[in-house]
């Protein structure tokens, strides 16, 4: 089945064809903007306002660090998008087995609900800190979003990033309006940039970098760039590259200000003060009385809020990126949004519902553990697809760059599993004489979770025995024949379900029949409940328009001398429909298109394609949508 364009309501929307460089610019201007609120959501907030108030200013190198991480990755993945016009979760479809790339999808969907869950979480604490609203009340709030990115996506991606922008610049203004009325010192913020690191304080550093290089952004900024309508050429796809490496660096190093300013402002007003501060709340309600004003407490909950709001709905477009890129499945905008927010609102009302206030806390924590999980089978698929020359030709990473990028992931990758294994460290202790039912129960998800890792990492180096075991074993024939001449194909059934599919399958399976002087049998199910009830007596105004359709390509297949033969039936199942008929008119081949009924009835019940291939002993030609010759 071929890959459909990444958000295809807002692919290719933008024109960035203009006079100026500045123009330009700013017509490519925006993916980025959308990626960096990810890096300022309230996971971030948690272990940056933890760090500033144990540490002081000690981390702010790490920020640094991981800020310029971020930059590269986040390259990376734009640079992907741009050159294969595939997004991560597309390629990693296309380029692994099935149970690998099921598995990559799995990992990645827990790991969106664990953020969109700190982002639910976040607004949630915004509402209640700002209007005392209740946060069972704040989750159903920001819940709601998924009606508003809908309209949003209706009114183009340009307003979206517009939007988000907005409330980047609310977030920024706010904390540079906290630190002006906390008054830092400016020579010992510098001394934070100086690298050091202890015992006491590696769990945080940890923490910090993986709140911050975040996997769900490598698959949203690899589709988001596809939003921009560029040409083909290398020069052209070189050009967007570098507009697109500009966007990146000046949104991440203003996301980074961003987390630099809490760290700062926790530092400022609690380290110095000896007062060790771990959750939002508490910083909240300190704030006013420690800086003598309640407008710091205010900003400090417009800010919060701005950052769950806008991370919710990025975190929602990743969603739909991933689900669509991994499975292929189209589905509905809103059913779709609406499966990515209940994963997150889900376990963060029923949280609040039994643990209370506090359980938030630890909630914010278990996502970002869950968020370290992930990174790296993120990070490893994007270094090795950017650094393949078959894939990405003149514009792979060179030498020098791909080296730096599998440092960075294996830096990344040592410190991800260094944070877990803490985190489970404490977990054991914590579960005193249930420990061996935890062990029990976690140890086959991290040895999948091992046995995965080295797999997608050694695969691309793999012996070829190995790589030829991974497809199965392939018994060829004992000789060559002699004679290669093509079947006859007197018969040929061409299934039809009117898709914006169906002007390629019937091009193909016309050449054919004219080519083998065939007859060709177009075949039609209908499935709406009109025609189930009342089959050939149906007659709504949506049956006779299909009826028509279906009439007018067999009258012009008749016309190019094909012998075309139209049928219209009624089924409940296609598939079995198509066997049933194939079974009693023996085609000597069928032609089917890779699209053919809406993705919830494939999820359920299985493709039509690969259910009538099992079925019967015919041999079909399947026609991708978009390769046609």
């Amino acid at each position: 089945m071929s890959a459909s364009a990444s958000l295809p309501e807002v692919h290719s929307s933008v024109q960035t064809a203009a006079p100026s460089l500045l123009k330009r610019m700013f017509a490519f201007a925006g993916p980025a903007y959308l990626i960096s609120v990810g890096y300022m959501d309230p996971g971030n907030w948690a272990t940056d306002l933890e760090g500033g108030a144990r540490f002081g200013y000690q981390l702010l190198w790490v920020l640094a660090m991981s800020n310029l991480m971020a930059i590269l990755l986040q390259t990376l993945s734009a640079r992907l998008g741009i050159v294969t016009r595939r997004d991560l979760a597309q390629a990693c479809r296309e380029s692994y087995p099935p149970f690998v790339s099921t598995s990559l999808w799995l990992l990645c969907e827990v790991a969106i609900a664990a953020c969109d869950l700190a982002e639910v979480l976040g607004a949630a604490i915004g509402f209640n800190l700002l209007f005392h609203i209740p946060l069972l009340a704040g989750v159903a709030i920001t819940a709601a979003d998924t009606l508003l990115i809908l309209l949003f996506t209706r009114l183009g991606i340009r307003f979206i990033e517009s939007f988000v922008l907005a409330l980047v610049t609310v977030i920024t203004c706010c904390f540079l309006i906290e630190l002006t009325i906390a008054k830092p010192v400016i020579s010992s913020i510098f001394t934070g940039l100086v690298p050091r690191l202890d015992s006491s304080s590696l769990y945080v550093a940890i923490g910090i970098l993986g709140a911050t290089v975040m996997p769900h952004n490598l698959y949203l900024h690899s589709a988001l760039v596809q939003t921009r309508r560029f040409g083909a050429s290398l020069a052209e796809k070189r050009s967007a590259c570098r507009y697109n490496l500009i966007d990146s660096v000046i949104a991440l190093n203003g996301a980074m200000i961003v987390n630099a300013a809490i760290l700062i402002l926790a530092a400022t007003v609690f380290f110095q003060r000896g007062l060790i501060v771990t959750e939002i709340q508490q910083a909240h309600l300190l704030l006013a009385p420690l800086l003598g004003t309640t407008a710091a407490s205010i900003l400090f909950s417009v800010a919060l809020l701005c950052a769950g709001q806008s991370s919710t709905l990025t975190g929602t477009l990743a969603g739909q990126i991933v689900m669509e890129g991994f499975l292929n499945l189209r589905m509905r905008p809103w059913l779709r949004r609406f499966i990515t927010r209940t994963l997150a609102v889900i376990p963060a009302a029923l949280t609040i519902y039994f643990a209370g206030d506090k359980g938030t806390y630890k909630l914010l924590i278990l996502s970002q553990v869950v968020l370290s999980l992930q990174l790296p089978f993120a990070v490893i698929p994007l270094v090795q697809f950017t650094s393949d020359r078959k894939r990405m030709g003149e514009l792979a990473n060179t030498r020098v760059w791909a080296a730096i990028s599998w440092v960075i992931a294996a830096v990344i990758v040592l410190l991800n599993v260094r944070l877990v294994s803490m985190e489970l460290s404490e977990w054991m202790e914590a579960a005193g004489a249930y420990r061996i039912w935890l062990a029990a129960g976690l140890a086959p998800i991290l040895l999948f979770l091992g046995a995965l890792l080295l797999w997608i990492t050694f695969e691309p180096v793999l012996p070829r025995m190995l790589r030829e075991l991974r497809r199965g074993h392939v018994a060829l024939p004992a000789g060559v024949p002699d004679d290669w001449s093509a079947p006859a194909y007197r018969r040929i059934l061409l299934p039809l379900d009117h898709s914006d599919g169906d002007r390629e399958t019937v091009a193909h399976a016309a050449a054919l029949a004219k080519a083998n002087g065939s007859d060709l049998h177009l075949l039609h199910i209908e499935e709406d409940v009109p025609s189930q009830l009342y089959g050939s007596l149906s007659s709504t105004a949506e049956v006779e328009a299909g009826r028509d359709y279906f009439e007018a390509i067999a009258e012009s297949l008749r016309k190019q001398s094909i012998d075309a033969h139209l049928v219209i039936t009624t089924g409940k199942s296609p598939r079995a429909t198509i066997v049933e008929w194939a079974k009693a008119n023996s085609p000597d081949l069928i032609v089917m298109g890779a699209h053919g009924h809406g993705a919830i009835k494939d999820l359920i019940f299985g493709r039509t394609i690969d259910a009538v291939r099992h079925a019967l002993n015919v041999p079909i030609l399947v026609v991708r949508r978009g390769k046609r010759g």
